[in-house]
């Protein structure tokens, strides 16, 4: 690994720095904009002195073991920008990262949505992985099992990805927030490929949670929701 211990510390201790300015403009009861630290990470990317993956996501690890947030936004978001380098070791590290890191549904999201979820439209055979998420122990991780397969369904490029076995295996989950990233799984999907949607909540409508068949129907048309919330 060529990032010398200097780097990797001199890098964090700008990052710190420089997080620790943005706070300072913050007023009272608000908080840093995510976007203000995307474009931070954008900035302290550019320093990092040797750009081959492994360095990279050395750096990323540093970041997280901070157990911070928005040095977790700049972790996750170089993990991304490294996409067309992804090899096949990279999905060992990001799962490391999801088990080790990620605490609850923000940065699950961040990273599922970006990163991990680029990984999987790259290589549809990690689909089998995911399909075991679904009964971690962990709710995060769980939600992460919905939610990595937006980015290939939006993007319309989910050839042996099938979303409807991870919401079935969701189906009777007891948390909160696992039933609302499957029910935005499918809100995705009705907008690629609405009638397959509309016809898994027709069958489903009976034993599916409320809270996933309502985020299920937010992007249908005012009628086919009125149609489909009166079953």
């Amino acid at each position: 690994m060529k990032v010398e211990i200097y780097s990797m510390n001199d890098l964090l201790r700008t990052a710190k720095q420089e997080i620790e300015t943005l706070w300072k403009h913050v007023p009272e009861g608000k908080h840093i904009k995510t976007a203000d630290i995307r474009k931070l990470s954008a900035q302290l990317f550019r320093e990092i002195p040797d750009k081959n993956i492994k360095n990279v996501f050395a750096l990323c690890d540093e970041f997280l073991e901070e157990h911070n947030w928005e040095l977790g936004v700049i972790a996750f978001d170089w993990a991304f920008r490294m996409k067309r380098n992804y090899n096949e070791e990279t999905y060992s590290v990001f799962y490391g990262w999801l088990k080790k890191y990620v605490r609850g549904w923000g940065d699950c999201d961040d990273f599922c949505t970006h990163a991990f979820g680029e990984l999987l439209r790259q290589d549809k055979s990690l689909f089998a992985y995911i399909i075991e998420w679904t009964e971690d122990k962990s709710f995060w991780v769980r939600r992460a099992s919905a939610v990595i397969l937006i980015p290939a369904i939006l993007h319309n490029d989910y050839d042996g990805i099938d979303p409807f076995i991870i919401s079935d295996r969701l189906m009777s989950d007891e948390h909160d927030l696992v039933l609302k990233g499957s029910g935005w799984m499918l809100k995705s999907l009705s907008q690629i490929d609405q009638l397959s949607v509309e016809q898994y909540l027709v069958k489903n409508h009976a034993v599916m949670p409320r809270v996933a068949y309502r985020y299920a129907l937010e992007k249908f048309d005012k009628d086919t929701r009125k149609k489909l919330m009166a079953l």
